[in-house]
């Protein structure tokens, strides 16, 4: 396949380029010009002692998200972004816990935190980055909340040949109370790593009104996350000649954990062929074989990209699907529709009734007083 530019890439995948590339309207940027921060304070007015503004055009404390995170030590800050395109890697380290980054538009397609590293791309000094090294984001800290930012990994398989080792994480996230509002998710293969900071961590997280894309298991990990009025958004491919061409998720839920991934009140689209990715594949680590795979769907639209017939599959044959915990109940559309009950394990009203954010978070309830 030739080579294709990141730019005529990207406005083929729709979605992508939308989120990186989105115009705003001349009212939208006459205010960003005069208040880049929004409603949530300035240098010059702060909102509180631990508030710290990044702005690219220099009118905040810093220019970028890594120097802002450097520049805070110990519990309870707060980052505003303003309205820009962040090309760097930003790791949060676990000492910099209760942290908040708010996107000053309070629109994602607004801020963007995005680099280009895959898990082959060649390290300075030597060695590859790996799954985790390419993340755009990482963030180890318990408490974390994030509203209004997009999060990218931009690495293209058609630009880089050479590399086979294509996963490139927008970002991982590790800590237990992890929340995210509004936000968007962006990459191709491993876009949202939700996982645990140890394997006998069960890391809490929740995605409310989020959007996330991608195509090679493009939600995928450990923790015990809850994804509400979530919109998944499966991408074409043009490298591949034949279904599948990807799953959406790929849990890896310790055995010892209660609980992995709950998708609930939520919509998965596609731009590809119907029919043509899995919902789901489970995935046990070779660092963890013990590992048994929880996922839950209930009450969401699965659309036509999705193989109705046979949605989940196995990523080894060591650990068949058919032994993990996936279960769905009450999902509608085309991707929805039951014509292999073997293939489609439903859980009943009782199992149900447990299957809610509630339960998966027990007393952490990051909905509570949100926009």
């Amino acid at each position: 396949m030739p080579s294709l530019s990141r730019r005529r890439f990207l406005a083929a995948t729709g979605g992508t380029v939308a989120a990186l590339g989105a115009a705003a309207t001349p009212a939208q940027a006459a205010r960003g010009r005069r208040r880049p921060f929004g409603r949530h304070g300035s240098p010059a007015a702060r909102l509180t002692p631990q508030t710290l503004y990044v702005d690219p055009l220099g009118r905040g404390d810093f220019g970028t998200v890594r120097d802002a995170v450097a520049a805070t030590t110990g519990s309870g800050w707060t980052l505003v972004l303003a309205a820009g395109v962040y090309r760097e890697t930003v790791v949060l380290d676990a000492t910099r816990t209760e942290a908040t980054w708010i996107g000053a538009a309070e629109d994602p397609r607004a801020v963007v935190i995005v680099y280009d590293n895959a898990a082959g791309t060649p390290k300075p000094g030597g060695g590859t980055y790996g799954t985790t090294g390419s993340a755009t984001t990482t963030v180890q800290a318990a408490g974390f909340t994030a509203r209004w930012i997009t999060f990218a990994n931009d690495w293209l398989r058609a630009d880089h040949p050479d590399i086979t080792g294509t996963q490139a994480v927008a970002i991982k996230v590790q800590g237990d109370r992890s929340a995210f509002h509004h936000c968007r998710f962006l990459g191709h293969q491993d876009t949202l790593y939700a996982d645990s900071i140890a394997l006998t961590a069960f890391a809490r997280q929740y995605y409310a009104h989020c959007y996330v894309e991608g195509d090679v298991d493009f939600v995928f990990g450990r923790a015990t996350a809850v994804y509400e009025h979530c919109h998944f958004r499966t991408l074409d491919r043009t490298d591949l000649a034949s279904a599948p061409y990807g799953f959406v998720l790929a849990p890896s839920t310790a055995g010892a954990s209660p609980r992995g991934y709950l998708v609930t009140g939520s919509r998965i689209s596609s731009a590809a062929p119907d029919a043509f990715y899995k919902l789901a594949r489970p995935w046990v680590p070779s660092s963890d074989p013990t590992a048994r795979p929880s996922l839950t769907v209930r009450d969401t639209h699965l659309g036509a990209g999705l193989d109705a017939v046979a949605p989940y599959t196995s990523m080894s044959a060591s650990f068949p699907w058919q032994d993990q915990r996936f279960a769905e109940y009450r999902n509608t559309g085309p991707g929805a529709e039951v014509t292999v009950p073997e293939n489609r394990p439903q859980l009943t009203d009782e199992q149900a009734a447990s299957a809610t954010r509630q339960t998966y978070l027990g007393d952490w309830a990051p909905w509570r007083g949100e926009c």
